[in-house]
């Protein structure tokens, strides 16, 4: 939290995207036969799911599990997470009639999910809960194209082709979005992050007119609560300085960036998260070292670093690794 607010830390923080989940066996065993969305309305679970990389791991932040189309879910859209495929919708969004079935989001549609929280919180004690969302242009993706997509072609048609009904769309998302992050804050999350996983897909130009706008209402709408705002896209080496003009605190940086270059680009005034390239955890423990050496070596002088992988953990990482990685950067940090 102190990184995060550019305060003098002890030592570097660390967590990881996707630290809850994925690569760990406990969360396999504890989630066998269960599936993710409904795995996600499950406090119980959800709560174990969290916490297992901070017992394992000793990061200094527990991440919410959910996801991102959870909220969508909560309203009614019809969709599922595909094995080895990721979400996708029975009836995506295409033209204005569609917009129906976007409503508005209420806590009593996600019960759960305050549920999970304060059971979190009382477990957690001093060490802080990452909330997190979808933002509005990704959660747009996933809805206009049923599902993951490469070139975003159908996205893309739709915000060129009919800039009026995009702009509805994003806001609509954004209303549901900000929504879902306060039910996290309300109920005890220490900060959030929203994720813009498909954000590098865009010209600056492009998301400056057609989905800034979305993200900046996001952050607006709970800026009232005071706890750190994160913001996170993968490529968006060149949209860096918007993510930061959209209103978070924080700017995460995937590993095409180095941070001081990243930095540069941000613009003063926001702390920086990142930023491993997180198929370096696959090579042999020296040369992971030497990689997080370079992270830590360009955040030196940074008014506020968390350290992080530039996206997620992913599924075949050995556990290990992710926790001697936690050790190095401690103690290399350590002041």
């Amino acid at each position: 939290m102190r990184a995060c607010r550019r305060e003098p830390v002890p030592h570097t923080p660390v967590w990881f995207m996707r630290q809850a989940g994925r690569s760990l066996p406990e969360y396999h065993k504890v989630r066998e036969g269960i599936p993710m969305l409904e795995a996600c309305t499950i406090p119980e679970m959800v709560t174990e799911i969290t916490l297992q990389p901070v017992r394992r791991h000793h990061v200094d932040a527990a991440v919410f599990y959910s996801d991102i189309v959870v909220p969508l879910k909560a309203i009614g859209v019809g969709l599922d997470i595909k094995p080895g495929v990721g979400p996708v919708v029975d009836e995506p969004i295409r033209t204005r009639a569609d917009l129906d079935r976007l409503r508005a989001l209420t806590p009593e549609d996600v019960p759960y999910v305050a549920e999970a929280i304060r059971q979190l919180t009382a477990e957690l004690g001093a060490t802080p809960l990452i909330g997190f969302a979808g933002a509005p242009f990704t959660l747009a993706s996933y809805l206009v194209e049923g599902g993951p997509s490469r070139n975003h072609e159908r996205t893309k048609a739709l915000m060129y082709g009919d800039p009026g009904l995009w702009a509805e769309l994003l806001d609509r998302l954004a209303v549901i979005t900000a929504a879902f992050l306060k039910v996290q804050i309300e109920a005890g999350a220490s900060a959030v992050q929203l994720f813009d996983s498909w954000a590098g897909a865009l010209a600056p130009s492009d998301y400056r007119r057609s989905v800034l706008p979305a993200s900046a209402k996001v952050f607006s709408a709970v800026a009232g609560y005071g706890v750190p705002r994160i913001h996170f896209g993968v490529g968006t080496g060149e949209l860096l300085g918007l993510l930061g003009e959209a209103g978070a605190d924080v700017v995460g940086v995937d590993w095409r960036v180095p941070l001081d270059e990243a930095a540069r680009r941000v613009g003063p005034g926001k702390a920086l998260q990142g930023n491993l390239d997180p198929a370096v955890l696959f090579a042999p423990e020296e040369a992971v070292q030497a990689k997080a050496a370079e992270v830590l070596d360009a955040a030196q002088g940074l008014g506020g670093h968390i350290f992080n992988l530039g996206h997620g953990v992913l599924p075949a990482t050995d556990p290990d690794a992710l926790t001697r990685l936690v050790e190095f950067v401690h103690e290399r940090t350590r002041r």
